[in-house]
């Protein structure tokens, strides 16, 4: 592997952080904070140690796949180490480990905290803290295609790295105008959010912060009570909007934007996604109706919890643990799912899921006649065999980090119920899980051991379990 060119391609990556690491310095003069040294100091560490990098290595020949697995794994793991540095040195999370935690939450998009007050933390560290999503959200490497076919990089290599789902959705033959157009979307979505929740009466710090939240899938708001701090149905409604937004194929929005006005309507994946949304809000709203008096409120409660916890955003509105078993378990079934190929949401996505029953029923049909072709089809062409073959593998790799992740936990003391919930959050980027971690609980009381095993199956489930796994094979060291 041409190791000087990874590390070279990682440098221009720390300046991209360092970069995005000064916004924060403003927030913290506006609200009068002595933070603003330390938060500079931490982009001058990162820019430091990134032009280090672009001076003792260089890049002289293009990118291979096999360089494209180390790029986006070694960005994710340096992101996540130099941007735990604005808590750390100002002392608002004084614990390393926990400090690392909050940050691999964030750049995986995944929202879990170990903060027990988050208000008390300063602006520009808070600033910082929604930051993170939205860097994390469009993902690190394709926001930076826009910058690397300039250096002579191949950035397809990456694209087929970091794209989201079974397949890479290319709307361009460059793959650099593709990365352009989908950061494009990313930003349009976040400041037309930004925009509606300061009509509904949000400060401009928080309606941003929420915005950055929302549209990368994330969950981190600025106030310890989450949406339900802001006791707004139109912000609720809002914010209810974008997470299906963010949760749905950016490329059907670009489509939609220029013109292709039945983009939604003849994609088959964003069909069974509001089906899921909708058959799970009933099955939830079946389990809380009871509840309510205001059976208004009902509705919007739940259509707004299973709406977070299905595109993996995360936020708080209800407590769903006072709700009935069936209805935790169908919201338990909704963060495995997740959303669409595509889209900021984790999880196995729609499409997996979709194929995966596909394949199920066709081998159904097979048993019962041998000799029937029983091809399966995505939008009336039949589905290649190896991209099947790759999503019986992902199921199954889940489904072993699923277990494997659950005994870890389980083995540091956590009850399984909460072990269980916290696995399928952490490796579906959801953020709140069940029991000890509720959606107004926090992962703080968790021990270091439990919550190391947690940031790496956050780290797993946003690179999609091979990316970073393939990095532990001896042959893909050997020349």
């Amino acid at each position: 592997m041409r190791v000087r060119s990874v590390l070279h391609l990682q440098g221009y990556l720390l300046l991209f952080c360092a970069f995005f690491m000064l916004p924060s310095v403003p927030w913290a003069f506006y609200y009068s904070e002595k933070s603003w040294p330390q938060l500079l100091l931490s982009a001058g560490i990162t820019a430091a140690a990134g032009f280090a990098l672009l001076r003792f290595t260089d890049l002289n020949e293009h990118l291979r796949l096999r360089e494209g697995f180390a790029v986006v794994s070694f960005a994710w793991l340096l992101f996540s180490s130099f941007g735990a540095l604005p808590y750390w040195l100002t002392g608002s999370i004084p614990n390393l480990t926990d400090a690392l935690f909050e940050t691999v939450s964030g750049f995986t998009t995944t929202g879990a905290s170990i903060l027990a007050d988050i208000e008390a933390l300063p602006h520009g560290v808070l600033f910082w803290r929604s930051m993170t999503h939205w860097i994390g959200g469009i993902g690190i490497v394709v926001m930076s295609l826009t910058i690397l076919p300039l250096l002579g990089v191949g950035g397809m290599q990456l694209y087929k790295v970091e794209a989201a789902g079974p397949t890479a959705d290319k709307l361009t033959p460059r793959i650099a105008e593709t990365a352009k157009i989908l950061c494009g979307v990313y930003v349009a979505l976040t400041l037309f959010q930004t925009l509606l929740l300061l009509l509904g009466g949000m400060e401009l710090f928080d309606a941003l912060c929420t915005s950055f939240g929302t549209v990368a899938s994330g969950g981190f708001s600025p106030r310890n009570a989450s949406i339900a701090h802001y006791q707004s149905s139109y912000i609720e409604w809002v914010v209810i909007l974008f997470m299906l937004a963010a949760g749905t194929n950016f490329a059907l929005h670009f489509r939609f934007a220029t013109g292709h006005l039945r983009s939604y309507w003849q994609d088959r994946e964003f069909h069974l996604f509001l089906g899921s949304i909708l058959a799970a809000t009933l099955c939830v709203l079946f389990g809380a109706w009871h509840l309510y008096d205001d059976k208004g409120q009902a509705v919007r409660e739940s259509l707004f919890t299973v709406a977070s916890l299905h595109t993996t955003t995360g936020f708080g509105l209800a407590d769903y643990e006072a709700w009935t078993a069936n209805a935790q378990f169908a919201l338990l079934l909704a963060m495995m799912i997740g959303g669409s190929a595509g889209s900021t949401a984790g999880g196995l996505k729609v499409i997996r899921v979709y194929l995966l029953f596909k394949h199920l029923a066709s081998e159904f049909t097979r048993l019962l006649h041998p000799q029937a072709l029983a091809p399966i089809r995505l939008r009336k062409q039949a589905v290649p065999a190896n991209v099947v073959t790759e999503v019986l593998g992902f199921v199954g790799i889940y489904g072993v980090g699923l277990f494997a992740g659950t005994l870890l936990l389980t083995a540091t003391g956590v009850d399984w119920v909460s072990s269980l919930s916290a696995v399928v959050s952490t490796l579906s980027g959801v953020g709140p899980g069940m029991n000890a971690l509720g959606p107004f609980d926090n992962y703080g009381w968790l021990e270091p051991a439990a919550k190391w095993v947690l940031m790496g199956c956050m780290l797993l489930g946003r690179l999609e379990f091979f990316s970073l796994l393939i990095l532990l094979s001896p042959a893909y060291w050997r020349r």
